[in-house]
């Protein structure tokens, strides 16, 4: 394992014989696979470290803890994901021992060509059952369960190619008709595995307070990540702003529906950048949202954008800001929703796509108004306690959307809203939001 001060390779003897530091330069590791006991969570400091650098765009943007926690879980998950090769070539080796040395008890009892066709029926069926287990695994990233689903269909042209071509060279009948039937049912199999990923829900390999230990236990060692935000602070005091700054008001104003959300685009200067208010539902920042409010209302131009969770609360908060006199309730207010719905999530991949019953019970205690504005599908999906979080996109993909979006808006007799789309650049690309008016 390297050191992440001077770059040194130390082995194990090295690391017992330093108590856990560098042989070189002495300096402690934080990280030690060989001392966790269980091994998925198994990583070294170099892993961390990276961890860190690319989730900050190499120290230039902040990032809150929970952005952290989706992207270590995330990389954590995607280390179990099979190589197509490897996997091929294992599954090869281990059908030849199989077979061969499997056979050779069986043919006591079975005839030659039966004591090959059960070994290797039995073998296929259990890869069959691990890469379809891991396939709609909870526990698996989307794009692991991808990977699984399309091993599946690997596995079944394989199982269709050497079962009927070995039945056919050896003109073994049941052999053919059971090389048929299993390798169109792992196909088959894997098509809806496919189909059914963007609606199968997550959960955290990782947990926030694991995640939190870690980082902590990093920065002890390693010194202060200089990007990582702290919690949203409310001030009971307000700001004082000076009068000739609050008499002018702002063309463009951000809502959030979380305070997390609307601190990590102030961070990211994504203010000063777009010249726009950024506010979240809930008051954040306390100490000057009175005043910023006042600013906006006397802006009869001002347009405003709804960032939010693909959730109950997310998708109301269009309807909370139209409605709420604490808002802009009886005002000609342009507000166009930047956020994430459940449509967007159906119709994308590689989403985060977690579940609660909390989410549920919300969800069926919608105002009339917003339940009729979304799709049986999405009533569905949201009914069912799903939900996606703004905090699982990387900050440079989250600012990337924001500022695309805010980019896109500037005829709102066209964009009468934004919807998030894949570009197909594959996992991890980015995503963009465009136009989503249907005349």
């Amino acid at each position: 394992m390297k050191c992440v001060q001077c770059n040194t390779d130390n082995n194990l003897r090295d690391r017992t014989i330093n108590s856990g530091r560098c042989k070189q330069c002495n300096h402690p590791f934080v990280f030690d696979p060989n001392t966790i006991t269980d091994k998925k969570f198994a990583f070294t400091d170099p892993f961390f470290q990276k961890a860190i650098a690319d989730i900050s765009s190499q120290n230039m943007l902040f990032f809150t803890p929970k952005q952290f926690l989706y992207l270590v879980d995330k990389r954590l998950k995607n280390r179990t994901s099979s190589n197509l090769w490897r996997w091929i070539l294992g599954y090869l080796g281990q059908s030849f021992f199989m077979v061969i040395f499997g056979g050779i008890f069986i043919s006591y009892v079975f005839s030659y060509a039966a004591e090959f066709l059960i070994v290797w029926t039995v073998f296929n069926i259990i890869w069959i059952g691990v890469f379809f287990v891991n396939s709609q695994s909870t526990e698996q990233s989307v794009r692991s369960r991808r990977i699984n689903a399309t091993n599946l269909q690997t596995l079944g042209i394989i199982i269709l190619v050497t079962g009927i071509s070995g039945s056919l060279i050896f003109n073994y009948f049941p052999g053919y008709i059971v090389a048929s039937a299993l390798g169109l049912f792992s196909y088959w199999l894997s098509i809806s595995q496919k189909n059914r990923q963007q609606i199968t829900r997550e959960i955290f390999l990782v947990n926030a307070a694991q995640s939190n230990e870690w980082l902590q236990r990093w920065q002890t060692v390693n010194g202060t990540v200089e990007k990582l935000l702290p919690a949203p602070r409310q001030e009971a005091l307000p700001a004082s702003i000076d009068p000739e700054v609050s008499a002018y008001s702002f063309d463009r104003a951000i809502i959030c529906d979380s305070d997390e959300i609307a601190q990590f685009l102030i961070a990211n200067n994504v203010h000063f950048e777009n010249n726009c208010a950024i506010l979240s539902i809930s008051g954040y920042p306390q100490s000057i949202f009175d005043t910023v409010i006042e600013m906006l209302r006397r802006n009869a131009d001002l347009k405003v954008y709804a960032l939010h969770d693909a959730n109950p609360a997310g998708v109301s908060l269009v309807h909370q800001l139209r409605t709420s006199p604490n808002w802009f309730a009886n005002q000609a207010v342009t507000i166009l929703d930047l956020g994430i719905s459940p449509r967007q999530i159906l119709e994308t991949r590689d989403m985060f796509v977690q579940q609660s019953q909390t989410m549920a019970q919300s969800a069926r205690q919608l105002p009339d108004t917003v339940r009729q504005g979304l799709t049986a599908q999405e009533l569905a999906w949201l009914d069912a306690g799903n939900f996606v979080e703004l905090e699982s996109f990387t900050p440079q993909r989250l600012l990337r959307v924001v500022n695309y979006g805010l980019a896109q808006s500037g005829d709102t007799q066209i964009n009468d809203g934004l919807i998030l789309v894949d570009n197909a650049a594959g996992y991890g690309g980015g995503y963009v939001f465009v136009s989503d008016s249907f005349g």
